[in-house]
Order: C-alpha cells, then structure tokens, then sequence
C-alpha cells in the first residue's frame, strides 16, 4: 500500500508562514522593549544583561570593512588608579548582538531614553575579556534581534511570488503536488561504496546508501546517541566522492561548527561562511575572514585594509574638525574600494569551493545567491523553524535535499506561543504585516488579516520542514538509526519503548557501564552502583511554588513574561543526591542537575554553583545535544490539584531522560507527575518497577541543610 501525500496550495502554504512570522517576530520586539522599558541601566546590569562605564580604548577594521572597537571601564568613573579594572559579572557572550549607547541615567525622561537609543549603534561580540570587551559595528549590515525573521520574511514572500512555472520537480515535491522518486526498500542489493570509516553500524550504512539512492529527499532519523553527525560526515564525503557540490546548513552556529570540526581532518576543500565572533576558534581557518587573510586574491585587499587602520589611527590623534571631516570621508571611499576587493576576492573563494558550510539564515547572504549545488543537507532539521529552511533552498539553484534530526525530541523555541500578553502580540503583528505586507501575484499589497484568511490550518512555528514531510510522504523517505553509543540499556529502555517503537539498541560497550567502570576512582555505593534511581516525593511534603519571574515582578502591574515554578525540598533533595556521588568520588564536572522551570534552576544555582564548581546546571531545554555521565532531573510539580503544565510535554521529557550516559536520577512527585497524561502515568509505572526506588524523608533534607549549610 502506497502512501498517497496530500498536496498543499503553496500560495497558502507562504501566506500562513507570513502570518506566523509577523506574530514571532512581534512578540520577540514585545519582549525585547518590555525590558529595556521595565529596567534602568543599573537594573539591567544586575540582572546581567548591560555592561555600564564603558569607555572606548582602541578602534580597528574587521571583515567587511566593520569597525571593531575595544570597549573598557572608564576610569574617570570606577576611581583613578583603575585603568584595567575588571569588568563586573555579566551574560555578554561572543557573537551576542548588543547596542552600544551612550548611559543615561535611570531618572532620565522617557525621550531622552529614545533619543540614546536612536543614537546608538548596534554590533556583535567578538571578544569577551577580564578587562575588555571587543563589538564589531556596522549600521549597515549588522544582524538585528529580528535578522533571522526578516530574512526568513524575504523567503516567504519570494515563494508566493512563484508561478506555476518556477516550481522545480524538487519543490513540488517537498509539497506534495508530486511523489518523490521510488528507492528500493531493500538496499542491500545496492553496490556498497568504499566506507571511508569502517566502524560504521548497518543501521547507519543503509542511512547513507538510502540518502545517495534518493533523488529529491531524504530524511535521516537520529534518536538521542545514535551517531547522526558521524553519518552525515560520512554521508558527505561519500557525495564529495561521486563529485557532487554541497550545502551544508544547521539551525545554529554551534550545530554548524561541529561539522566543520568533524570534516577538517578529513582534508575536505570548505569554506565557513558567517561572522568570525560566532565561529569556534578551532573553525576559525576555514572561514571566509581568514581566507580572506591568507589566500593568494587576499594580497588584493590587504593593502587597503592597512590604508584604513592608518586612517583610523590618524582620527583620534587629530583635534581639528575640518580635517576630521576630510579623513572620513576619505575612510568612506576607502571602505567602498574594500568592499568591492573583499567581494571579488570572497565570491572566486566560494565558487572554488566543493563544500559551503553556513547557518540556515546565513545562506540567504549575497555570498551564494544564484549558486548551483547538487545536494543541500541540513542538520538538526527539527530544531529549524520550516521558513529557515526554505533560506537556502529558495536563494540557491539545488536539486536534491538531506534532513537529519529527531522530530521525537523539542522543536524550535516559539516566543508567540508562550507569551501571555497574546493581544499585544497580535496587534503589533497585525501592525507589522502592513508595514511588511507580502505581495501578491498580481504585485497588490496584502495586509496581514488578508494574509491570515489564506491561512493553512494545523500549521503553526512549531511544524517543522522535517515534521510536515514525514507526515505528507509517509516513513518510505525515511531511514533511522537504531544503534545508540550513550546510554546504559536501563536508561535507555523507555523512551525506545514509548517513542522509537523499541528499535533502539544499546551498543555492546555502553549497554551495562556504570559510574563505577569510570576510568578514576569511584567508590561503589548504592547511587554509583545504579543506572537508574527515583526518588518519589509523593504525599505532599515536597511543595511547589508559583513565582512570576524577578523580571516580571518589576515590569509593573498586567505585564508578565510568564510564571515560573520552583520546589525548595526537591532542590535540597538534588543537593543531597549530588553530594553523595561527589562524597563517593564522581567529579562534579561529570554531573549534570536539569530541570524545566527557570526559577527551580535559580534556586539550584544557590544551592550548588559554588559548593560544586565544574557541575552543569540548565534548563531540559537547553540541555539538548548535550550528555553527561550522570544527570539529575527536578521535575518540580507536586500540587494537590495535580496539574503538571508543560511538563506533559513529550518531546521535553525525552531530552530529559536521554542526556546521561552512566546514571540517571529522576527527584518528583508520582502522584501529580503520573495524573498528567497517559505517557507520564507510564512513565511513572516504569520508574517504580526498574528503578532504584527511595522514598525520601523531609528531616533528613533538612538535617542536611543544617549541616552541610
């Protein structure tokens, strides 16, 4: 029996996404000013997100003709003698976007506020020091908080301009208004190219040989350690093999970067496009900046970029505004000769280039537009919003498309979804579909309620390009690997069970490890002896706590961006749990404490960040692609109404329960956890017969607090 896909009005199809994207992006903007407006400076800089008493200490040209300015605390302002002083605690991390403005007090009027915004410039993080700070400045090219949407925007409204005409066989594929190209069920009586790695499992060798048979789509199903990224490297230099051209995209920098780091020491011809501040260091020579350096058309554009620095050099040493003037205007000159140089020297780079490497969006940029390549693969499909996707699929001419990702674990972050104010929200996104109004065929502007009534329903943000193609075409374009390299067989067992059909199978060296097979020293005890442990709170002695986050609670009356829970027993409780393991000789850097509310993460944060430094603490969210040896989950509910909220989510509980390698400690409340549905009334079922099942006692909490402090 054929799966018969359901084909989808691609006009409908752009005008839903359209409609989707305004609301996203309104609702990043809504939180973005509800910040900026609900703190001063002072407050912001507490809360970690401004660094305050900066002052400009040196000035550079980067890539692009970018300016790069060192930023350091002013001394006039933290006391003489200071130069150097460190900057305080805060979570300004390389590759941020950031403004640079100039500090007005708290007390200021609201339009003096505006007026320093309106002066001020935006830029990205390139580097993050004791003493200093380094942003790249650029008004005319920098990526906004709202890059990403604008772009994906762009790609929506080019696809419903599409005529019937500029639908490729690829694309009426992808939308069901054609079956893609049979490929046998059976592969083994396919020829086996030469394994470049011989360890490869079965599981993994027909992935690949199905992706190479496929002619339009293929879809590579990675459940949690299953060595996804190991096959796409092979996968990849299997194409390179039979000479085929490749796009290389992920969601984010990092899932790009990991491939880039996978494929160097296989000598692969590849160039990393985006911005050096967001690139691994250890990436950092195959990108467009350093190629750019060090090639031999780079010669052409050094010269001019030594030129510029001079320039720069000569503005600060010079008091007269005449000729302050006359230098800049000379640097404008000078930046557009730069430019023109660095994009002929850039474009003869990328063309020669068998392997492009970028983010999603990255693949919009005027680098690839029109470029032709036999095969775009796309890893961590499932965590890519579908209109990312469409980023480099529609700017360049492709033929062929490879998604690999687990659509079972969580999908992309959607702020529309979680923020209360929703009215807010959807009035500005009404706004903004006017200003932003897609166009029709016939060239008239269309305002977003229009948009909305062309709307494809059961679509949402969260429908990923990964999820709507399995459920259009059916599994027969789609493989899975089933050997996992992680978790030991007992952790393992129920998320194989509940969500991959019980085809996962642990391979033969991690399936019995423990904690005490850890290549140090580890005492058996009854927690390092066990792969799996629940303590169950249930009773009600172990309380949650609704609290509106700080933010919320300072942002003034009707506005808030979300409650948060938190359990003090339980996160005393995690304290205990660690210190064992810790007492019995684990490394707290081999430990991680994860939990799905923000405010629970707070509180452990007090709890353990300085009585164990080197433990990892974050939210579930998070936490996916990570692993540890061994992982402690809060999951914080425990009310006598039984209400679990968004703890019943699936795909959130599957990152939770896959993250450990050795052991897993699941601390909660069986009596509310399991009313939350059926999947987590098994869950629980499941944890009371195979786990290590305690009971815990609420003075030994507290004794342990007294005295461990």
């Amino acid at each position: 029996m054929t799966h018969q896909p359901s084909p989808l009005d691609i006009p409908s199809f752009a005008t839903t996404q359209l409609s989707l994207l305004a609301s996203e992006l309104a609702a990043e903007t809504a939180e973005t000013s509800l910040l900026v407006s609900s703190f001063s400076p002072a407050g912001l800089a507490r809360a970690g997100l401004a660094i305050l008493n900066l002052t400009p200490t040196s000035q550079r040209t980067g890539l692009g003709g970018k300016t790069v300015v060192e930023l350091s605390l002013d001394s006039a302002v933290v006391g003489k003698g200071k130069d150097g002083a460190d900057i305080p605690e805060h979570g300004i991390r390389v590759g941020d976007i950031v403004a640079v403005q100039e500090q007005i007090s708290g007390a200021a009027k609201k339009r003096e506020k505006e007026g320093a915004a309106k002066k001020g410039v935006e830029g990205v993080v390139l580097k993050v020091g004791r003493e200093k700070v380094e942003v790249a400045l650029d008004k005319e090219e920098v990526e906004l908080p709202g890059g990403k949407l604008w772009m994906m925007n762009q790609t929506m409204s080019k696809l419903h301009a599409f005529n019937e005409s500029d639908y490729t066989p690829f694309i009426r594929v992808l939308f069901g208004l054609t079956t893609p190209t049979p490929v046998p069920a059976d592969l083994s009586s396919m020829d086996n190219p030469t394994w470049i790695d011989p360890m490869l499992n079965s599981s993994q060798k027909d992935a690949i040989k199905f992706a190479l048979a496929s002619r339009e789509v293929a879809l590579i199903h990675g459940p949690p350690g299953t060595g996804k990224t190991h096959t796409l490297i092979e996968l990849i230099l299997q194409l390179l093999a039979q000479k085929k051209r490749l796009l290389v995209c992920g969601p984010s920098n990092i899932s790009v970067d990991n491939i880039v780091e996978r494929l160097a020491p296989h000598k692969v011809p590849m160039i990393r496009l985006g911005h050096p501040a967001r690139l691994l260091p250890s990436v950092l020579y195959h990108s467009l900046d350093m190629l750019t350096r060090t090639s031999d058309a780079a010669v052409i554009v050094q010269d001019v970029r030594k030129e510029m620095d001079a320039k720069q050099a000569s503005i600060r040493k010079t008091r007269n505004g005449r000729e302050r003037r006359a230098i800049y205007g000379e640097l404008r000159e000078l930046r557009k000769e730069f430019r023109e140089r660095e994009r002929g020297c850039v474009e003869g780079l990328v063309r020669g280039s068998r392997v492009v490497l970028a983010t999603l969006h990255g693949a919009g940029g005027f680098h690839l537009k029109g470029q032709e390549f036999d095969v775009v693969i796309v890893d961590e499909a499932s965590q890519a919003l579908e209109a990312q996707c469409w980023v480099p699929l529609l700017w360049v001419k492709a033929g062929k498309l490879v998604l690999a990702g687990d659509h079972l674990q969580l999908p992309p972050t959607i702020k529309s979804l979680n923020m209360k104010n929703k009215k807010e929200v959807k009035e500005s996104a009404e706004e903004k579909g006017g200003e932003k109004a897609a166009m029709d065929k016939d060239g008239a502007k269309r305002s977003q309620k229009d948009i909305a009534r062309g709307a494809v329903k059961g679509i949402t943000l969260e429908t990923t390009l990964f999820d709507r193609l399995l459920a259009m075409h059916g599994p027969s374009i789609k493989r899975m690997l089933t050997t996992q390299y992680r978790m030991h067989e007992k952790i393992m067992t129920f998320p194989s069970q509940e969500l991959y059909e019980s085809k996962l199978v642990a391979a033969d060296a991690v399936k019995t490890r423990l904690l005490t097979d850890l290549p140090y020293e580890i005492r058996d005890t009854e927690d390092t002896r066990e792969p799996l442990v629940f303590w169950d709170t249930q009773g009600g002695d172990f309380p949650e706590k609704t609290e509106d986050e700080e933010i919320s609670k300072t942002a003034g009356k009707g506005v808030s961006l979300g409650e948060s829970r938190s359990n003090e027993l339980e996160a005393a409780l995690v304290k205990v749990h660690v210190s064992n393991l810790v007492v019995a000789g684990l490394k707290p850097e081999d430990i991680a404490v994860v939990t799905p509310y923000n405010a629970q993460l707070a509180i452990l944060s007090q709890l353990l960040k300085e009585a164990y430094p080197g433990i990892e603490l974050g939210s579930v969210d998070g936490f996916q692609g990570r692993e540890k040896e061994a992982v402690i989950v809060s999951l914080v509910r425990s009310n006598a109404e039984h209400e679990v909220g968004f703890l019943g989510e699936k795909r959130r509980l599957n990152v939770a329960m896959t993250r450990p390698k050795r052991h897993l400690c699941v601390i909660g409340d069986s009596d509310t956890v399991g009313r939350g549905s059926k999947f987590l009334k098994r869950w629980m079922e499941f944890l009371e017969e195979h786990a290590d099942l305690r009971y815990p006692n609420v003075s030994d909490v507290y004794v342990d607090e007294r005295e461990g402090g």
